[in-house]
């Protein structure tokens, strides 16, 4: 639905005569802000440590559990890495969000939004297909890790049913909360749950690691592995890729301003989690780490305590992600209760979101080598969706002479960052598709 709002004029502070249509908002999305830039409701919005929560639970996880394993392939100097790709990431997660306002009339809604704006339709479908990609590739890859841990927990009883039975439940759980909440407010509870899962596991692996240590002898690290140190970058850069959900994030805040504290307090503690796995996952297996970290330590019970937390956080980042996608699509299909009432409403937004978690559904029990597939689209959409697209839309929708020497270097770095990641991230990717599909 198209709303008719009259322009703010910032010299008078009056409203101007003639139309600014918003074609992405309801009568009822709309509202404006204490600055005059026509923004999203935010009357029933959730508070800032919600979005917090929901930005540690989708970006930590994985990264925790795969940093050791980065600095086994690159050596020590992955923590330089880790340090730049914190900082870069925090700060393109902040230029993203500035992006929603450039335009000075009212908040973008999607990434889509922001990329059609500066660059057009195709722009704008080129950055959508990235962002669904990672919006569904993940969750697809967190169910086949949920079912392949359940299945394992459960060998040698009657629970031990194969991992595509497992798979299909665990969509089914993922799939009760993602068609009844419907934004990411909503979802917030399940990001704490996440989010204190993971910080669970990463004290876990540190203990067990701990005690492993006297049993870890002529254990070799390395400063650098030139060779392979390409990979890491692309591998530790990956770890931050948040910015697929960022957006709705910051919609689900009652006090937007307050997103730079929000987004630097989630990545530095997914950057503190990342940190103590990484330096003491590497510094007592060393050559020898695993990825995920939890299959070095011992069996026992500690790893199986740690594989049911790691499986409870899968479960509750996907949610996350696909509402994410979910809140995409319904806008621009213009599902709202404004155009079908109530009742119509939630039955079209349930529609595309059962069809939604069944396609992941499938896609993760018969798909071939979906993970080596995810991994080259993956590594080339992360890399842009994290640091190239944001500092190219912001100086494409800000200006670029107005910007300092330093910023621009600074921007200039994180793009190179980016590049070096997408292209070294893109050609391991195939050599480990080709090598699947060889097999």
């Amino acid at each position: 639905m198209s709303v008719e709002l009259r322009e703010l004029d910032k010299k008078t502070n009056d409203f101007q005569e003639g139309p600014v249509t918003f074609e992405a908002y309801s009568e009822a999305d709309v509202d404006f802000s204490d600055e005059g830039l026509a923004d999203v409701d935010r009357s029933q919005a959730g508070s800032s440590f919600l979005a917090y929560f929901n930005v540690v639970c989708v970006v930590a996880g994985t990264g925790t559990l795969g940093l050791p394993y980065a600095l086994r392939l690159g050596g020590w100097i992955g923590i330089l890495i880790l340090v730049l790709a914190w900082t870069m990431s925090v700060y393109t997660g902040i230029l993203l969000i500035r992006c929603l306002y450039a335009n000075g009339k009212r908040r973008l809604s999607t990434y889509k939004e922001i990329a059609t704006t500066c660059f057009g339709v195709i722009g704008g479908w080129v950055t959508f297909f990235f962002n669904a990609w990672i919006l569904l590739g993940a969750p697809i890859l967190y169910m086949v890790l949920s079912g392949t841990n359940i299945n394992e927990l459960c060998v040698g009883t009657a629970g031990e049913i194969g991992v595509v039975p497992w798979t299909i439940i665990s969509c089914a759980l993922v799939a009760i909360p993602f068609v009844l909440v419907k934004s990411m407010k909503e979802v917030a509870w399940m990001s704490a749950l996440g989010a204190v899962s993971t910080l669970i596991v990463v004290f876990i692996c540190l203990v067990c690691s701990a005690i492993d240590k006297p049993n870890q002898v002529n254990v070799h690290h390395d400063t650098v592995i030139w060779p392979q140190f390409p990979i890491a970058l692309s591998t530790i850069s990956f770890s931050f890729g948040g910015n697929v959900v960022y957006p709705h994030v910051e919609a689900s805040m009652k006090r937007p301003k307050a997103w730079p504290k929000v987004v630097a307090a989630g990545l530095s503690t997914c950057a503190a989690m990342y940190f103590v796995t990484g330096l003491f996952g590497y510094l007592i297996y060393g050559d020898r780490v695993e990825n995920p970290i939890y299959n070095s330590i011992p069996d026992g019970a500690a790893r199986s305590v740690a594989l049911v937390i790691i499986t409870l956080h899968v479960l509750t980042a996907a949610p996350i992600l696909v509402t994410s996608f979910a809140l995409d699509v319904e806008e621009m299909l213009n599902i709202s209760v404004e155009r079908f009432g109530k009742v119509k409403e939630f039955l079209f937004r349930a529609a595309v979101r059962i069809l939604t978690i069944t396609a992941v559904g499938v896609i993760a029990c018969v798909v071939p080598h979906f993970s080596e597939l995810m991994s080259l689209i993956g590594a080339f959409a992360n890399c842009v969706l994290i640091f190239v697209f944001p500092v190219v839309f912001y100086l494409k929708l800000t200006g670029i002479k107005n910007k300092s020497i330093v910023e621009l270097t600074w921007c200039f770095l994180i793009i190179l960052l980016g590049i070096v990641g997408l292209i070294f991230g893109t050609m391991e990717a195939i050599k480990e598709l080709i090598a699947a599909f060889s097999t």
